[in-house]
């Protein structure tokens, strides 16, 4: 089986401080650590697994500046086969059907059995996926959290739903679907694993090279704009509780018992 994974380098909410830039437009920048997305990164471990029990490729996909090729080669470490990056100054500014439209030109270059994404990016809104699969009008699943592969059969899938209910389904590939977390325990990437990749070519392309018309990308062509970046404004109804650890529980009892919590 042969696997396509989007993934996207974001700022590490676990070790940067995120403030609001003068103006509102967006978040300081400056000194920013980033790393791979955290969704993606089960999705690539999932992707290794399937193929190590049943044969394949893993081909991981990012688009962004040249700066993404750090996540890509971090995830080539881990045990992806192949590397792709999307690089192009008019790529700059797309909305989430941008985006989609891009990774729909680089999944035509190749052949693929099925494409994974996370469920969602820590700067972003979960809907990449859904877009990708429309426009290449694939089958798609969201918050995918079990993937059971049988030869010659629809792959059977869980996805978490609400309530903590599990679904399981059939679905036809080629196909998309996006990963929730949980789904693996995704592996330790080494020092070995980062030299073994560290000077392996990276295909770039660009849209003249996939194949983009520039006008439905990019800021030219979003029809969602990002306007403002706000901390909102703390509200009444929050009350904060102080005391010992028996004071505190007896004031939370009350407190509950109060607001028909509890009787």
């Amino acid at each position: 089986m042969d696997i396509l994974v989007c993934v996207k380098r974001v700022p590490d909410s676990a070790e940067n401080e995120i403030s609001v830039a003068a103006g509102g437009a967006d978040i300081h920048r400056d000194d920013l650590v980033y790393s791979v997305n955290e969704w993606d990164n089960y999705a690539v471990e999932e992707a290794i697994q399937i193929t190590e029990r049943l044969g394949g490729t893993v081909t991981v996909v990012s688009l962004g500046d040249s700066e993404a090729e750090e996540v890509v080669r971090r995830e080539m470490a881990m045990g992806a086969g192949q590397g792709l990056l999307l690089v192009d100054g008019a790529f700059t500014g797309s909305d989430g059907l941008g985006i989609a439209t891009i990774l729909k030109a680089a999944v035509q270059k190749g052949r693929y059995d099925l494409i994974l994404t996370g469920a969602q990016a820590d700067d972003g809104g979960g809907q990449v996926g859904g877009m990708l699969a429309a426009l290449l009008d694939w089958p798609f699943a969201s918050l995918v959290n079990r993937i059971d592969v049988n030869e010659g059969k629809p792959l059977r899938i869980g996805r978490e739903i609400e309530g903590g209910a599990q679904e399981v389904s059939d679905i036809e590939t080629p196909c998309v679907l996006s990963i929730q977390t949980g789904i693996n325990e995704p592996r330790y990437v080494g020092i070995r694993g980062i030299r073994k990749v560290a000077s392996v070519e990276i295909p770039v392309l660009d849209a003249t090279a996939l194949g983009v018309e520039t006008a439905s990308v990019g800021s030219a062509g979003a029809k969602v704009r990002r306007v403002d970046y706000f901390v909102p404004v703390a509200g009444a109804g929050a009350e904060m509780l102080t005391g010992s650890t028996d004071e505190l529980a007896g004031k939370l009892l009350d407190l509950l018992k109060a607001k028909g919590g509890i009787k």
